[in-house]
């Protein structure tokens, strides 16, 4: 189960080139993610990445920013290439939803170690439960208020993803602070998949 998914610089456009197909690739990619995407509770969204999300992600920073070099290109890579999911793993990203000043200073208090609560109940019984994407891990936790967004792996055996694809699965958060779960869609189920076989 080793066959790496890593972006590489020639996986990235142009920015002229990319600027050409964007109406269309982002419009594809939008629906990609909404496939994946799955609210839990009132606060917190789950966004399951996969190699094409990631992909569009650096497309559309070297969009933003400009970036034209290789070596500008190959700095957003080594960030972002940590939540392409290796077979058998899963990467996601943990958005906490809030807008206001007064809801930040509510939850990134009360939410500290969220990214350790996030558990994927299958229906056979078995859980895999969340951790931190090393990479990014430092920058995001701190010890009194938490970030509102983080990136997290999940790690699966081959049972557990033959019971995934038999039994569907929940995704559950057990934080003592934030205690809420949601069904994942069929249609999420097989993006899941998707990126779990080899």
């Amino acid at each position: 189960m080793s066959a790496s998914r890593a972006l590489t610089i020639d996986d990235i456009a142009d920015v002229r080139a990319y600027e050409r197909e964007r109406a269309a690739y982002r419009a594809a990619i939008l629906e990609l993610r909404r496939r994946r995407r799955v609210a839990v509770g009132t606060v917190i969204t789950i966004a399951f990445e996969s190699r094409d999300t990631i992909q569009y992600q650096i497309q559309e920073m070297a969009r933003a920013e400009k970036i034209t070099s290789d070596e500008e290109i190959q700095v957003e890579l080594d960030t972002y290439n940590p939540l392409v999911p290796d077979p058998g793993h899963l990467c996601a990203t943990l958005f906490l939803e809030l807008t206001t000043d007064e809801q930040l200073r509510e939850w990134l208090p009360k939410l500290v170690g969220i990214e350790r609560h996030v558990v994927i109940r299958i229906g056979d019984g078995s859980t895999v439960r969340s951790a931190p994407e090393a990479q990014h891990a430092a920058q995001l936790t701190r010890e009194h208020a938490t970030s509102a967004v983080h990136y997290v792996t999940f790690a699966f055996t081959d049972e557990q993803i033959d019971a995934l694809a038999e039994s569907g699965a929940t995704l559950v958060i057990d934080h003592p602070d934030y205690r809420e779960e949601a069904s994942l869609p069929a249609f999420t189920i097989e993006e899941l998949l998707s990126d779990l076989r080899v």
